[in-house]
């Protein structure tokens, strides 16, 4: 059954639905209606879980991976400066292999204090371990925050799930709510592999000398590439029960595409209506929207681009002195073919700036009336001001 709900209550129910047992807690804008529903189904007897309220947002993933080293599915939810805060634990819940599922609301870091969208935070922990699914609207928060829990128990990996500040996570629309016995076909109760457990003590997070730290290191790849691996196995068994799929990739009209515009989060949905306008002029371009950054499905995006002529990244993201975040991976994995297609970067809705209809069409046009890009990023909608 439909209902109208905000794209962050969308996470709330999808949690609730999916019956975890423990989950901690610490309010940030705009990731704050997430966290403040689960307390409220915990209060009021909803949930039969365990709600944490803890003093930061440290203590919130701190919390989690005590949890969940017990053997109990855990859920979190943070954003921006709060992402920045927990960035050690980040790495202690990856390096423990625990499938811990956080909720990311997308907001730019500051300074200057910005409570807006883009996707700094969570792209600055690309490096950490966790698996990282960004999503488009409120229906597709809802089903990845399902599919996100499956995914992690049977990988032992983290995993974030990404909307974007406000567009997303404050923007009602009708979202399809599952039967919870149709959530219980799909996500069976979790069985860890390891747990604590006090008639057998063992311990965990001990040193880890030279000897075996590659190894482990080493381990935690394997398992990424093993999620591009099943990824599609778990989306079959989605897809049976809730007919939805939404691939690591989706291309919207790419094929015999000259030119294809690749996006990520809600951006894709502007990118969308421009296609369908633009097709009644005459002009024509494809669209690869990217849902899955890590692990990066650089294979199947280098098939969705090989015979495009010029491809345009759209990153609403930006690492200093180097550029678009996304067009970087991008570039990686176009390295293998020996004749690829040219890629434009450009820089657009930092901030929470919005990427209009206007500003799609730009890209493209800007796209197709050039040769090669210029060099580094292109930024646009930004208002001309003195250099440094």
């Amino acid at each position: 059954m439909k209902h109208v709900i905000e794209g962050s209550h969308a996470i709330s129910e999808a949690v609730k639905l999916a019956r975890v047992d423990v989950v901690s807690g610490y309010p940030i804008t705009p990731q704050t209606h997430i966290i403040e529903a689960i307390s409220e189904y915990c209060a009021n007897g909803e949930m039969k879980a365990k709600f944490i309220p803890v003093e930061s947002e440290h203590s919130a993933m701190a919390a989690v991976v005590g949890a969940a080293s017990t053997g109990v599915r855990t859920f979190t939810a943070t954003s921006s400066h709060g992402l920045a805060l927990m960035h050690e634990m980040l790495h202690w819940a990856a390096g423990a292999r625990l499938p811990i599922v956080l909720g990311e609301v997308n907001r730019a870091l500051g300074p200057g204090w910005n409570i807006w969208m883009d996707q700094s935070d969570s792209l600055a922990q690309r490096d950490t371990g966790w698996i990282q699914l960004y999503c488009e609207n409120g229906q597709e928060a809802m089903d990845t925050t399902l599919f996100a829990f499956r995914l992690a128990e049977l990988v032992n990996l983290p995993v974030m799930v990404v909307i974007d500040a406000f567009f997303v996570s404050h923007t009602f629309e009708p979202v399809a709510i599952p039967e919870q016995e149709h959530v219980d076909d799909f996500l069976p109760p979790y069985e860890p592999r390891i747990a604590l457990d006090p008639d057998n003590p063992f311990a965990l997070f001990q040193m880890a000398p030279p000897n075996v730290y590659m190894e482990m290191r080493q381990s935690i790849h394997r398992a990424m590439e093993h999620t591009l691996d099943i990824y599609h196995e778990v989306e079959n068994e989605f897809d049976a029960v809730f007919h939805r799929r939404y691939g690591m990739i989706e291309e919207i009209n790419c094929e015999n595409a000259d030119i294809i515009l690749v996006t990520t989060g809600s951006a894709t949905s502007t990118a969308r209506q421009v296609q369908m306008d633009m097709e009644k002029q005459g002009e024509r371009f494809g669209i690869l929207k990217i849902k899955t950054f890590r692990p990066f499905p650089g294979k199947a995006i280098c098939n969705a681009l090989q015979k495009a002529k010029k491809v345009a990244v759209l990153d609403r993201n930006f690492s200093f002195g180097s550029g678009g975040i996304f067009a970087q991976e991008v570039k990686g994995a176009l390295q293998v073919l020996s004749q690829g297609p040219v890629v434009f970067n450009y820089i657009a809705g930092l901030g929470g700036r919005d990427i209009t209809p206007d500003i799609i069409s730009e890209v493209y046009l800007k796209t197709r009336d050039r040769d090669l890009p210029p060099c580094g990023s292109e930024w646009l909608g930004t208002s001309p001001r003195d250099e440094n």
